[in-house]
């Protein structure tokens, strides 16, 4: 028997997000997000939902662009530094020594040691409540060549990735095959 916890967010576990921007002044900005999930395949699209008193959220709607780095477990300390500190109150990157790179695509930072990223424009911005939701088209994904697979494709296993459920849990292992396993049944 299931029990009601009434209309609520529940942190199921949700991938680790870095939201890359730049600020009025031209300073990159760092942002952890969890509110982030792929949300069209053509054109390939991510969206992220940011309240409207986030610094970073005014980076968005000024720049119409942003991107998505992918971290891994290495990068767990700085990753939830960037959650806790506002880039409004302190330069993030500087406290934590990491360095971006310039996307040449968007106008938007993202952070060069983590192993992958999306670099978006803004589409479409929607007014959700307490959320903006900025849905952004995905013009390209870079990944480090050492984490590719021999298909080309990211090896998620070498990508050391985690996921948020009121604490960080380690990714790892496949547990079936998608598209094929039903076809058991």
């Amino acid at each position: 028997m299931k029990k009601s916890l009434g209309p609520r967010t529940i942190p199921f576990p949700a991938p680790v997000w870095v939201v890359g921007s730049y600020d009025a002044a031209g300073r990159p900005n760092m942002m952890t997000a969890s509110w982030v999930g792929i949300c069209c395949s053509r054109p390939p699209c991510i969206a992220v939902s940011l309240r409207q008193g986030r610094y970073s959220h005014a980076n968005l709607v000024a720049r119409g662009a942003f991107t998505v780095s992918v971290p891994s477990r290495e990068h767990v300390k700085v990753v939830d530094y960037w959650g806790i500190v506002s880039g409004r109150d302190e330069d993030k990157l500087a406290r934590s020594g990491l360095t971006t790179a310039r996307s040449a695509l968007v106008d938007a930072p993202y952070v060069a040691a983590f192993p992958a990223v999306m670099e978006c424009r803004v589409l479409h911005t929607l007014e959700l409540g307490s959320h903006t939701q900025f849905v952004g088209e995905i013009l390209d994904v870079k990944v480090d060549e050492a984490l590719l697979g021999s298909d080309g494709q990211p090896d998620f296993d070498r990508l050391a990735l985690f996921v948020y459920a009121d604490e960080y849990r380690a990714v790892g292992g496949i547990v079936a095959q998608a598209f094929s396993i039903g076809k058991e049944i």
